[in-house]
């Protein structure tokens, strides 16, 4: 067995929550655990489940919200209910999670991948006019970070592009990293066709660790979401994605509590920035201010171009051996970081998501640390960029 020899860190590379837990959620487990002790009444969790999803709705403006045990289950229903055909194309940002990707692939359709805006990391709208055609089907677009995608220019380009048969094309979201944003067309869940979220262990709220929601204005969606999360309902060849009573019961507690961790997660994220904003480094980008707008799931940190993947690299391993702060790199295009996704995207060049990507870097946050605890961070950050960029070109 190979030893770890990685220095013991005072801030881990990402927390491995993304809020916290209260005597409130541990009470809500313990009375919920105590009442389904009952044989008369288990575990079946229809009422917290109805009780979750009404407030999620309410929480997000949207006309409706389906609970599913996770972002993954229910972003495959979701596409599937696309019935999508082989020649379908749907487009996405290839900077981006591999799941969405994952689930376009295995609906049977055609993946075609997108730039991004390096300022946001977000799908850039200018990119997707260039790539969308008569058999695009669906954009699936990813909030980054946090900070939610321009959706409006996205659905003006789908009324523009309308698909000869099915009409304009769906927008689906993948909000797992955005609940709780807000943007000029309301809440993140209340645009587009659907809208998928995340409460799993790293989110910004969580329902024992795993779990999701599905946010739509569209009933025939909702409904069939209904019923292939639960087997069909004897209609549908569904299958059994259901969150159970436990988790329902603390979403609606975390829900409550949501704009308290995001409010001071946005606090310590804006503190960052402003301690850090004399960093005279050309080519350096902070991620921007813009209060309930973005959400900073993950602290964006955009190093110098010229850089790349060595300098970033020599940021993280000054940052963690020198000064106890780890950091995660940004997330890879899809089709260099999956194999699967790589074949099937095979000659689909994407120069702007593999440069970005390269001096992308997410330096630890959490909404439990101190205000002094984002200061040494800070002034970390700030002495391994200058180390850097000693003896690396601007």
């Amino acid at each position: 067995m190979i030893a770890d020899v990685r220095p013991m860190l005072r801030f881990p590379d990402q927390p491995a929550q993304g809020g916290w837990y209260t005597d409130e959620e541990r009470e809500t487990v313990h009375r919920v655990l105590e009442e389904s002790m009952d044989w008369r009444t288990g575990f079946r969790a229809k009422s917290y489940e109805i009780e979750f999803e009404d407030a999620f709705a309410a929480h997000t403006q949207a006309r409706y919200a389906i609970a599913y045990n996770g972002a993954g289950s229910a972003m495959d229903q979701v596409v599937a209910c696309l019935d999508l055909r082989p020649e379908d194309e749907v487009i996405s940002g290839a900077l981006n999670f591999p799941g969405p990707h994952l689930s376009v692939l295995r609906a049977g359709a055609r993946l075609v991948l997108a730039e991004p805006d390096p300022a946001t990391l977000n799908l850039d709208p200018g990119h997707v006019g260039e790539l969308i055609t008569d058999r695009t089907r669906a954009i699936l677009v990813t909030h980054m970070n946090g900070l939610p995608a321009d959706m409006q220019a996205l659905l003006d380009l789908t009324e523009k592009h309308p698909h000869p048969e099915h009409g304009p094309a769906r927008i689906i979201v993948d909000a797992a990293r955005a609940l709780g944003a807000h943007t000029d067309l309301g809440p993140v869940g209340r645009a587009g066709w659907a809208t998928v979220f995340s409460f799993q262990s790293k989110k910004a709220m969580t329902t024992l660790g795993e779990g999701g929601m599905v946010t739509t204005a569209d009933e025939d969606l909702a409904v069939k979401l209904r019923r292939l999360r639960s087997f069909g309902k004897g209609r549908l060849l569904g299958s059994n994605f259901k969150l159970t009573k436990l988790q329902s019961a603390v979403g609606l507690v975390q829900l409550r509590r949501l704009e308290e961790m995001n409010e001071r997660r946005i606090e310590l994220a804006e503190q960052r920035a402003a301690l850090l904003a004399d960093l005279d480094v050309p080519g350096l980008l902070l991620p921007p201010s813009l209060g309930r707008g973005h959400t900073h799931y993950l602290y964006n940190l955009l190093l110098p171009p010229s850089w790349g993947t060595a300098g970033r690299d020599e940021v993280r391993r000054v940052l963690a051996e020198q000064h106890g702060v780890g950091s995660v790199p940004g997330d890879r295009p899809t089709h260099l970081g999956h194999r699967l996704i790589g074949e099937a995207t095979e000659g689909q060049h994407l120069p702007i998501a593999e440069q970005t990507s390269a001096r992308l870097l997410h330096p630890c946050l959490h909404p439990q640390m101190s205000d002094q605890d984002n200061q040494d961070i800070a002034n970390a950050i700030r002495k391994a960029v200058l180390h850097v960029a000693a003896t690396l070109p601007a």
